[in-house]
């Protein structure tokens, strides 16, 4: 288990490392879709790993940084059902 979730940790952070990088080199939008559901899945890498190894500060901001993942996911998802291009 120590393994799996070490693993789910280093993901998470390769994945919101990627995302920092495509964004900063302008090979990626930081407002559509794939740049959010990056973030929103190593966030919740982050955390899980975060709490597993009891590092409650980083569990907390990466809850938070999942929630505004969320958060900006479904207002994407939401403006796409309307035809409004994000």
């Amino acid at each position: 288990m120590d393994f799996l979730l070490a693993a789910v940790g280093w993901i998470g952070a390769a994945l919101l490392l990627f995302g920092y990088g495509m964004v900063s080199s302008s090979r990626m939008s930081g407002d559509g879709l794939p740049y959010q559901l990056i973030n929103l899945v190593g966030a919740v890498s982050l955390m899980v790993n975060s709490a597993y190894n009891a590092a409650w500060p980083s569990a907390g901001l990466n809850l938070v940084w999942a929630a505004i993942g969320i958060a900006t996911v479904i207002k994407l998802g939401t403006a796409t059902r309307q035809g409004v291009s994000q």
